[in-house]
């Protein structure tokens, strides 16, 4: 999409006619096909998460498990946050005493506050499958809107391209466990406005306005989106720029001043939640050392079908790897796309941003070796170039700069649909261009071709379409759906999660728990065990703090790292969890012990069903004494230990 004077000067429709104008605010009313299309995404949203609602209190993503237990946590936090009336940056409901710096983890408070009524009522897991499959359908409705509105005027075209946007493959992966990956709603949003920004014909105070609330929205939505949007919408202005120098030029005072006032919106909006996540409790420089730098695409993962969807298949996954899909279109989605920007490339100068936009963030999408097939070649990709250790970059995957090439595709698949669209008639142009500027015909809300509100040259008799083949249009349809059929999304693998112990669930604990001390759930919860009991918080609304915990924090050097730091007692939980054998103990473990539960200010330890429970509890029998049998848990009452 950009600007309406990088439009041939030949007419700009399809097949060379120009469509009626669309004026008044009853033009831009919803259509029949607007409510259609918006239907069908959310009954597409309903269908990817079906597997969630067949038993939606006790399903969690078999994928990522771990991140779905986050998110439920999450969702418990933004119901605490406005129930108690307390700062939601920060929880001391995790991590307990030390506490989580909520803005420097993926913490979705432009979502978790708003629904936290929902939460309150419904519970955090009839939330999280609510909000799942509303954010797929939400994001394909923003982006069908903006397809239709400025760049294609065939409903149809922009109801693929929505879909794909809402619902390409890399997206429908991460939703599997991560949320906030499929919540791009506001991105089609953020981008039209750019594009928008600095033309003659709009209001510069107000476009800034809207695009500041938007950027500053879409941080408490996902930051590293939102810096992808940047980073995208730099291409296209530099490319703008580059292709039309003098309209740049133009445009610029206006741009500017509207990006400006955007901008400082959005800082003042933002600055203390940013400084909050940087310098607040809590907060972290790096993650492991640039680990995941060596997250890069694997070149047969742009022709391999994704896991998820219809096509796709779970055994690639031993080859290619288990990575994030953030590329996995299916060769005939890529035979397609190079088919179309090739026939495309003259006709539309969208095409050609388009391929612009797939060779820069493809290419940068490599990582820093490149990999072919599940194998590692010697062969240095762009990341080998860039330290692990710069600012903000270094925590970037450079297979996520993928999803500028998914969002590239949609755009891609609309603007081919919209050239197959029969034309209608020319009309008269309007009467009295302003500022002497020839007559224009503006498009309708779904007539733009490669710009917001483009124009069409007003002959009133613009020069007839090429003739073409009567068999061309069926065969360019059945092209696009059979390139995009494959990739319908499968609702997510889902499995089994045990309820909470009745102790929990029933208020048992309150008599143990007093203000300000903890409970210790076993085996304390980190990234990798007891996230189990990560949940008994997240269902029960964050009523009792817990130590550990699912989050990034800093370690004793202050870079970034999953989980709290280990405690020599949970470390103890965290071997017998994972081999079932109790370790020979010592009367230093038990002194450890003591001091790990003062840290915690613990009042009571407990031990729900578990696979080694068993061993469980003779661990905590020889690091506290013994426990007793409390309704269907054990339980280990050490506030005599823990004044």
């Amino acid at each position: 999409m950009v600007d309406p004077s990088l439009n041939s000067p030949t007419p700009t429709v399809a097949d060379g006619s120009a469509p009626p104008p669309a004026t008044g605010w009853r033009q831009r009313r919803p259509t029949r096909a607007d409510v259609l299309a918006i239907g069908a995404y959310v009954l597409l949203g309903v269908f990817v998460c079906l597997r969630y609602w067949v038993d939606v209190e006790h399903r969690v993503s078999s994928h990522l498990p771990t991140d779905h237990t986050w998110f439920e946590w999450l969702f418990s936090h933004g119901a605490y946050s406005v129930r108690h009336l307390e700062n939601p940056l920060f929880s001391t409901r995790q991590n307990a005493p030390d506490g989580v710096n909520m803005m420097a983890n993926t913490s979705l408070l432009g979502v978790t506050l708003p629904l936290a009524p929902l939460t309150l009522l419904l519970g955090p897991q009839v939330t999280y499958t609510v909000y799942l499959g509303g954010a797929l359908a939400a994001t394909a409705g923003t982006a069908y809107w903006m397809l239709s509105r400025h760049l294609v005027r065939s409903r149809a075209a922009a109801f693929v391209g929505g879909a794909f946007l809402g619902f390409a493959p890399g997206v429908v992966h991460h939703a599997n466990g991560q949320p906030n990956f499929a919540s791009n709603f506001l991105l089609p949003l953020i981008v039209t406005r750019v594009l928008l920004l600095g033309r003659p014909d709009r209001r510069w105070r107000r476009d800034g306005v809207v695009l500041g609330l938007l950027v500053a929205y879409q941080v408490f939505v996902n930051e590293e989106m939102l810096l992808l949007t940047a980073l995208a919408c730099l291409v296209l202005v530099a490319a703008y720029t580059v292709a039309r120098p003098r309209a740049a030029r133009d445009r610029a005072g206006g741009f500017l001043a509207a990006l400006g006032l955007g901008g400082g919106l959005a800082v003042l909006l933002t600055a203390y939640p940013i400084w909050f996540q940087f310098n607040g409790p809590q907060s972290y420089r790096g993650l492991q050392g640039g680990v995941f730098h060596s997250w890069g695409e694997d070149l047969m993962a742009f022709v391999t079908f994704a896991r998820d969807t219809l096509a796709g298949d779970e055994a690639v996954e031993k080859t290619i790897g288990v990575t994030e899909q953030n590329t996995w279109f299916g060769w005939p989605l890529v035979l397609l796309s190079l088919a179309a920007l090739v026939l495309l490339w003259r006709r539309r100068p969208a095409a050609r941003l388009v391929a612009l936009l797939v060779v820069v963030f493809g290419v940068a999408s490599i990582g820093p070796k490149v990999r072919f097939d599940g194998v590692q070649t010697g062969v240095d990709g762009p990341w080998a170039y860039i330290p692990d250790d710069l600012p903000l970059v270094e925590m970037m995957m450079p297979t996520r700069l993928a999803l500028v090439v998914a969002g590239a595709l949609g755009v891609l698949l609309a603007l081919a649909w919209d050239a197959l669209t029969p034309a209608r008639a020319a009309v008269p142009a309007p009467v009295g261009a302003a500022d002497g500027a020839p007559a224009v015909v503006p498009r309708p809300r779904a007539a733009a071709d490669d710009g917001p509100a483009a124009a069409t040259p007003a002959a009133g008799a613009a020069p007839a379409a090429r003739s073409r083949p009567r068999w061309v249009r069926p065969v360019g349809y059945a092209a696009i759906a059979l390139a995009v059929l494959p990739l319908v999304p499968r609702p997510l693998p889902a499995q089994h999660v045990d309820p909470p112990p009745r102790f929990i669930t029933s208020g048992g604990w309150r008599e143990y728990v007093p203000a300000g001390r903890t409970l210790v759930p076993v085996p304390v919860p980190n990234n990798g065990y007891g996230l189990e009991t990560l949940r008994w918080s997240a269902l029960t609304g964050h009523e009792f703090p817990v130590p550990g915990g699912y989050f990034i924090g800093p370690n004793r050097d202050g870079a970034g790292v999953f989980g709290a730091p280990n405690r020599p007692t949970s470390t103890l939980t965290y071997e017998t969890a994972r081999t079932g054998r109790v370790p020979e103990l010592t009367d230093a473990d038990r002194s450890q012990a003591v001091a790990d539960l003062r840290y915690w200010r613990a009042s009571v330890v407990v031990l729900g069903t578990h696979r080694h429970e068993a061993a469980l509890r003779d661990l905590l029998t020889g690091l506290l004494g013994p426990g007793r049998r409390v309704d269907d848990v054990w339980l280990w009452d050490v506030r005599p230990l823990v004044p």
